[in-house]
Order: C-alpha cells, then structure tokens, then sequence
C-alpha cells in the first residue's frame, strides 16, 4: 500500500489522486477506482468526483489488495459509499429490514455486520432510508447518519426512481401514466379504492414501453409517489401484472422470480448537495427473456430433406 496522505484543503477525488502521486497514470487511478482501490477514510470509494474534506486521508491498496471486491453478504453489492450514505444493489429474495418472521437475514442486518465486521458492540450502524420488496432486486439508498437519513427521507419524493418491469401480454401505448387511490391497510396486499382521506393514498407512476414480445412487455416505470406496492398494483390493473407476481394475478414465472428490477436512483447528496446519479442494470434472468432469438441453420446443400 502507497503511503496514505492527508487532505488539506476540499478537493475532489480523482484530481487530488493526480496530484498527490503524480507518477501514477490517470488510467490506472481510474482502474484502482472501478477495483475499489481507493480508500478515503478506511473506506473503498469509487466515484472520481467523491467529495474530499480538510483532515480526510486517502490511500491507494495496490498489487493484490487492488482486487475487486467480493460480493458482501446476502449477494448485495455496493454501488456508491462515502462518509454519509452508502447506495447497495439488492438481490431479489433478501428482504429491506426485518419483520417478526425473519428478524435477521435482512440487507439492513447483513449490512450492518459487514460493517461492524462482526463485533457485536461496534459502533458502526446504517439508517434504512426507503425499501425495496423482498421480491424485487436494484438499487436501495441508506445512510451512515441519522442526519443524512432525515434529510433524504425529507426530500425522497423529489428524486427520480427508476425501475424496469417484464410485465405479461403486449402492452398497446408506448407512454402513459397509471394513478390511482390504494389502501395499505392490508399488510399482505395493496387494493384500489374509492378516495377516502384517511384510509387511502394516492398513487402516481408514469410508464414508457421498452420493447415487446408477443406474450410480455418490458417497460420502464418511474415514480412520482412511493407507495407499497405500487407498481405491482398498478401494472396488475392494467392488465399487465409483472412475471413472477402471482399475488397480483401473474400466470406465468418463466424468470423463476418477479420481474421487476430498481434500474436507476438520482437524488440530491445529503451534505455535499451534489447530484448523484446511479444506475443498475437488469439482472441477466430478466434481460434474456428480450434477447433476440438465434436463427435456425441452414441445412447442408447435400442434406435430404426429411433425414436428420
């Protein structure tokens, strides 16, 4: 490992790097980076614009310590981390937090380990910030402070959420906007209902139509209000209920799970009031059910039809 060096003054990641060890090629500064190479903090960081403070120190792990990173428990991977917030892509199957029938294998408690690394009396916590269903895989916001969680969670209707859904049949408009009144009250399932102002809350998400096959449609859904279930309960009463969701009236599983995928999170950061824009792409199981079908081989020129 290079010696570490302290930050003096504000500055952003990648040119304090040029700077300070400036017989390091910009190209393998960028490599360390995408490796998780580059500690701020004792903490991997991988965005080439990380904000840096006066009093941060930074390192670089090179040789065999500039591996990329295994994959933290539970399957999650992290996406973005720094000293404020920390942005995982969760894997379908692993529930947001915990509830009274699985209290501990959750992506809050598995997080939470990795960075205690296990001590049980470590310091060290994450602060939920919103959720994803246990059925669906993508990108999940936390904070490392009980400050950053306050003022995300404050603002969270104002960023942009992205997801992309497999939905069945062959959705007719390319463009639309689905809203509606849902009832929560239900903690298994989320109903339509008639407004009422206590019992109900509206619920808006605006689709665009991806690409088609003749028995599914893959579109892209981005929320204007985040209600549980929402796009479950919306694309179900359309007619189009995602693959794997039998819940909301799916008839087919060729996935083997639900069909729906948090693609992309833009929100504003907590304390440097940045821009952070971060994107996930669909899971291989979801995107193949799209991919073009390889056509069938010519037969030899001397092949007789009817023999194999």
């Amino acid at each position: 490992m290079l010696k570490p060096a302290t930050v003096a003054a504000p500055a952003e990641l990648l040119p304090f790097l040029s700077a300070t060890w400036p017989e390091v090629k910009r190209t393998q500064m960028k490599m360390w980076l995408k490796h998780q190479a580059v500690l701020v903090n004792d903490r991997p960081v991988t965005q080439f614009n990380h904000p840096l403070a006066a009093g941060d120190v930074v390192a670089l792990r090179t040789g065999k310590f500039a591996a990329p990173k295994a994959e933290l428990p539970g399957g999650m991977k992290i996406v973005y981390e720094d000293s404020a917030i920390v942005v995982i892509d969760k894997p379908a199957g692993l529930l947001s937090m915990a509830t009274p029938a699985e209290p501990e294998k959750t992506a809050y408690a598995l997080l939470t380990d990795y960075y205690r690394r296990g001590q049980d009396q470590g310091r060290e916590r994450v602060f939920i910030v919103h959720r994803l269903d246990r059925e669906t895989s993508g990108l999940m916001l936390l904070a490392k402070t009980a400050e950053a969680k306050a003022s995300l969670q404050t603002r969270w209707d104002s960023f942009e959420k992205r997801y992309e859904a497999v939905c069945e049949g062959r959705m007719k408009s390319d463009t639309g906007t689905f809203a509606s009144d849902l009832d929560e009250s239900n903690p298994y399932k989320v109903h339509t209902a008639p407004h009422a102002s206590e019992m109900t809350r509206h619920a808006v998400t605006h689709y665009r139509v991806i690409t088609r096959t003749p028995f599914r449609t893959l579109v892209e859904l981005t929320l204007a209000t985040g209600r549980r279930h929402q796009i479950r309960v919306h694309l179900s009463q359309a007619g189009h209920p995602i693959i794997g969701d039998e819940k909301y009236g799916a008839k087919s599983n060729p996935a083997k799970r639900l069909g729906l995928h948090a693609v992309s999170l833009r929100f504003t950061h907590p304390v440097t009031r940045q821009d952070i824009h971060l994107t996930s792409p669909l899971p291989k199981e979801l995107a193949k059910l799209f991919a073009p079908k390889s056509s069938r081989p010519a037969p030899d020129a001397g092949a007789q039809p009817g023999r194999q």
